[in-house]
């Protein structure tokens, strides 16, 4: 009956188990709760006869360990599936790591409040064996690709999984930039920055300055501006195929920087074109079975559950 369960519809067409047959492990450094769950994990996985293979720089956390550490670069050509132990910044990184590659992303939570990594500790052995049994939900994601070119010559380039920001950096001071999509103009605003976020960041910086929450199975892009100096200025939501091109007006009497998923970023100067678009990459991430968007907006964003009354 076992081995009947795993030939079910829930397996994606024309996958099967071999899949999985070499895991890579990422944990977020400096946490005893994620070294706690890393061990936790590896004992399950060595019982299940699985290949597994750690991360560099998460091997620093289990000193101890007999696992073949590689580099990240390397896990994308040889894992299956990559699971991540740590907070949803942990998977955010890992996202742009292996987002492109033929590899699945999986997340335990070890951090806040854990968006992308929904596997609480105390399931690990249960919905990890879900997920080896193919029982699991597949999710693909876009990420933003920006481009920062100054005299038309492209300095820097970054991915993300959440949000490109612009913003003035440490500096509590209004930036002035033109905004314009698909080469059409749309204004020229004076605020502490922009957020552009695929609807996966909907939930992150995006939602904290009053955007819209967006499905993350959308194709699309919204841009939130951050405490512009109008009462008009509102969110925006495109077309996921737009190009998104900001301006730094030469009136600026600082630099602003251009964050990538609040991990990497580049000091522009008046005059550069900050070019975003999506990217070609996509990022393969999987549930565990009975995962739920709108489930997880009541959990963690603290909305009402239902009451079981269909009356108003």
């Amino acid at each position: 009956m076992k081995a009947a369960l795993r030939v079910t519809a829930e397996l994606p067409k024309g996958e099967t188990m071999s899949q999985f047959s070499t895991i890579g492990l990422i944990g977020r450094l400096a946490s005893e709760s994620t070294t706690y769950s890393l061990q936790r994990l590896v004992s399950y996985l060595e019982k299940q006869n699985i290949t597994m293979l750690l991360e560099e720089e998460t091997s620093a956390v289990l000193p101890d360990s007999n696992l073949r550490v590689e580099t990240r670069s390397s896990m994308a050509e040889k894992c299956d599936l990559i699971i991540v132990v740590g907070g949803d910044g942990s998977l955010l990184a890992a996202a742009r790591a292996f987002a492109g590659y033929d590899v699945k992303i999986l997340g335990i939570n070890r951090g806040r409040l854990g968006f992308l990594t929904d596997i609480s500790p105390e399931e690990i052995e249960y919905k990890v064996g879900e997920v080896l049994d193919g029982k699991y939900n597949s999710d693909m994601r876009i990420l933003l690709t920006s481009t920062v070119y100054r005299d038309g010559k492209a300095i820097s380039q970054g991915v993300a999984l959440n949000d490109v920001v612009v913003h003035p950096g440490k500096f509590i001071r209004m930036i002035e930039f033109e905004l314009f999509i698909n080469d059409e103009f749309v204004y020229r605003q004076r605020s502490d920055g922009l957020i552009i976020s695929t609807p996966t960041g909907s939930t992150a910086y995006a939602l904290s300055g009053g955007g819209p929450i967006m499905h993350p199975q959308l194709d699309a892009i919204v841009l939130v501006p951050m405490n512009p100096h109008t009462l008009s200025s509102r969110p925006i939501v495109v077309n996921g195929e737009s190009e998104i091109k900001l301006i730094v007006s030469e009136s600026n009497n600082l630099n602003p920087h251009v964050t990538c998923d609040g991990q990497t970023h580049v000091i522009s100067q008046p005059g550069d074109e900050v070019i975003i678009s999506k990217s070609p990459r996509l990022l393969k991430l999987i549930h565990p079975l009975g995962h739920n968007f709108y489930e997880t907006c009541r959990t963690k964003l603290g909305w009402a559950s239902h009451s079981g009354n269909s009356q108003l």
